[in-house]
C-alpha cells in the first residue's frame, strides 16, 4: 500500500493550494443539527474556484508536474467533470495544455466549464471507464502526460481540506466522506493520521455504483458491469486498486445511499444552508441522515464535496 502523506507534505502541498485559492470555511447550520439530531460540521468545497475540492490536487500535481518537467508537451485526463475542472484549471495556472476526455451525455455545464478553463474536450466512450481506457491510448499518440483521476501524487493536496476542517473542528467523531475513486476520503484519512486524531471515516457511495462497498466488504478491488447513478461523482465501476487498501484499512465502513436519499440530502442541504450540492456533493449528508440514529448528540461532519449540477436537472431534484 502506498504510504499517505504526512503532516508536513500536506502543508507544503496547503501553501500550493493557497496561492490560486483560500482555505473553504465549514460551518454548523443549526438547521441541519435538528434535521440530523448531531452538531454537524459540513466542509464547503463547493465554495472553490471550479465549485468542488478536486481542484486542490490538480494545483499541486500540476506544480510538480512542470517543476520537474518544464517541458511536458501537455497533460490528458478522463473525467465526468470535477476532476476535468481541475485539470483544466490547474493546468491554465501553470502554463500546460489540458485534453479533458468525458464520456457521451455528460453534464453540459460541466463541460462548458472546463472548456471555459481553457481545456480541449473530446467526448468518447458510454462512461467514464470507457473514456478512460480511450485517454490512456491518446496519452500514448499524442506524448501526453496521463493525470489519473486517483494516485497518492494528489493526496497531499486533496488533503489540505481535510486538515482545514480537522484542525478547526477536531471533535468531530465522525466523518462521512463521499467515494468517487477515492482521492477525497484517502486525503481526509490522511489528514486525520497527520493530527494524530481518532475521528471515524465513513465512506459514502450510491447504491447504483457499490464498487468500493463491495470492495470493502470482500476486502479486494471489486468492479461492477454498471453504475447508474444521477450522481455523476459516485459512477465508479473498477475501483483504483491503490485506493482500495487504504479505505479498507483506515475507514470504519462504506456505506450506499439510494437516489432517492441523495436527492433528500441536496434538498436539505438547500433548505437549511441555501447550499447548492451536485449528487456526489449531497451523498455524504445522505449517508449521516441515514445513520443518525447512531450518532444522535455527538458532533459529526460532512464533505460538501461539490455544487456543480446542470440547472435544468437542479430544478427537477428541489420541485420533487
Amino acid at each position: 500500500m502506498s504510504k499517505l502523506p504526512t503532516k508536513s507534505e500536506i502543508e507544503a502541498a496547503a501553501e500550493i493550494v493557497y496561492a490560486a485559492m483560500p482555505p473553504t470555511p465549514q460551518y454548523v447550520w443549526p438547521l441541519l443539527n435538528a434535521a440530523t439530531s448531531t452538531t454537524v460540521w459540513v466542509k464547503h468545497e463547493n465554495h472553490t474556484p471550479i465549485g468542488a475540492f478536486k481542484v486542490r490536487g490538480g494545483l499541486v500535481y500540476l506544480s510538480q508536474l512542470r517543476r520537474n518537467r518544464p517541458n511536458v508537451k501537455g497533460v490528458i485526463a478522463a473525467t465526468r467533470g470535477n476532476h476535468g475542472q481541475s485539470i483544466a484549471f490547474a493546468a491554465k495556472a501553470n502554463g500546460i495544455n489540458a485534453v479533458i476526455v468525458v464520456p457521451e451525455g455528460n453534464s453540459s455545464e460541466k463541460n462548458a466549464a472546463m472548456e471555459a478553463f481553457g481545456a480541449e474536450l473530446l467526448v468518447h466512450g458510454h462512461d467514464f471507464q470507457a473514456s478512460l481506457e480511450y485517454a490512456e491510448g491518446l496519452a500514448g499518440e499524442r506524448g501526453l502526460e496521463m493525470v489519473p483521476s486517483y494516485a497518492m501524487t494528489l493526496a497531499p493536496g486533496v488533503a489540505t481540506y481535510g486538515l482545514e476542517l480537522l484542525t478547526a473542528a477536531p471533535e468531530i467523531e465522525t466523518l462521512y466522506v463521499p467515494i468517487g475513486l477515492g482521492s477525497g476520503i484517502t486525503g481526509c484519512i490522511a489528514a486525520r493520521e497527520a493530527l494524530g486524531l481518532r475521528t471515524e471515516i465513513v465512506g459514502v457511495v450510491a447504491e447504483n455504483a457499490p464498487a468500493y462497498a463491495l470492495s470493502f466488504a470482500t476486502g479486494e478491488a471489486v468492479s461492477t458491469n454498471s453504475a447508474d447513478t444521477f450522481a455523476d461523482g459516485l459512477a465508479c465501476r473498477v475501483p483504483a486498486a491503490d485506493a482500495v487498501p487504504v479505505i479498507n484499512q483506515h475507514a470504519a465502513r462504506v456505506i450506499t445511499v439510494s437516489e432517492d436519499e441523495i436527492r433528500d440530502a441536496m434538498r436539505l442541504y438547500y433548505t437549511a444552508t441555501h447550499n447548492l450540492s451536485e449528487g456526489a456533493g449531497a451523498a455524504a449528508l445522505a449517508g449521516l441522515m441515514q445513520e443518525r440514529s447512531r450518532h444522535t448528540g455527538k458532533t459529526t461532519g460532512v464533505v460538501l464535496s461539490g455544487g456543480n449540477i446542470d440547472r435544468a436537472l437542479y430544478t427537477q431534484i428541489l420541485s420533487g
